[in-house]
């Protein structure tokens, strides 16, 4: 005679795979908790709209950066991030 045993064992399944994270996934987390932490600055080449003249700027500027042509203002600083003045444009550097 075979007596069933009462203890049953659930298999538990994680909602998400801990060591293959999404790209979506990573993007939502703190730059400290994700997989391989990495900064979120960089430097950019802002066009000033006046004389379109390429500046290389830090994301994270603590001073206003000034075009050295022509003398207007290219970005604000904040408490996070630089706020570009509305008309530059930036690129991204790698």
């Amino acid at each position: 005679m075979v007596r069933e045993s009462s203890t049953r064992y659930a298999l538990l399944v994680l909602a998400e795979d801990i060591l293959n994270p999404s790209v979506a996934a990573e993007a939502r987390k703190h730059k400290l908790k994700t997989l391989v932490p990495q900064p979120d600055s960089y430097f950019m080449d802002v066009k000033c709209p006046g004389c379109f003249a390429i500046t290389t700027v830090f994301s994270h500027a603590d001073s206003s950066v000034i075009c050295t042509n022509c003398n207007t203002v290219l970005c604000q600083p904040t408490g996070g991030k630089a706020r570009l003045t509305e008309g530059c444009s930036f690129r991204r550097k790698l």
